[in-house]
């Protein structure tokens, strides 16, 4: 049977569910960004893609701040990382984490002051402003260009556990998360 906990030799189940279910719903929330950022406005994909985004976008948040928690929760039995690798290899982690939260909230923060208003899953969380609150609003404006920032380090996230761990290294940093 699988464990739900994380140890020093692999992740546990859990950790390893948070990790590749968050990775998919990642990949689909940067495919939907990059249709509306490259096909017309009038394409029935862009716009198919595009209308998940915002649920896509409140799901993984809720995934991340969970992830963390477990994460935290199980912060002294994880595999480790030493040397100025591994020391490089936390502070990724930590860059990586801090925008999946960073990324949402500006957003979330950019619907409390806007006229559009916010709901998740039927669920109102923020009503539709008359009047525009500029600074609230504001924060949207750097919503889109961290998104992009956060998928290169997506990209070199996943250069660094296929090239550096797997194919020079040949360690088993890939088998611990991969189960």
């Amino acid at each position: 049977m699988a464990h739900l906990s994380d140890s020093p030799d692999r992740y546990g189940l859990v950790s390893r569910v948070f990790h590749w279910g968050m990775a998919t719903l990642l990949a689909a929330q940067f495919l939907s960004a990059a249709a509306r950022w490259g096909l017309d406005r009038e394409n029935a994909v862009r716009e198919t893609l595009w209308s998940y985004h915002t649920t896509l976008g409140t799901t993984l948040f809720l995934l991340v701040l969970l992830r963390g928690v477990w994460g935290l929760a199980n912060i002294s039995r994880r595999p480790p990382h030493s040397g100025r690798m591994g020391q490089a290899a936390k502070l990724g982690h930590i860059a990586l984490y801090l925008l999946m939260v960073i990324v949402p909230t500006l957003k979330l923060l950019s619907a409390a002051g806007g006229t559009r208003g916010f709901s998740y899953l039927g669920i109102q969380i923020f009503p539709a402003r008359e009047v525009e609150i500029a600074w609230l609003s504001s924060f949207g404006e750097w919503h889109g260009e961290l998104g992009w920032i956060l998928a290169l380090m997506i990209i070199g996230h996943i250069a660094m556990a296929t090239v550096w761990h797997h194919l020079i290294r040949r360690d088993d940093t890939l088998r611990r998360i991969a189960g």
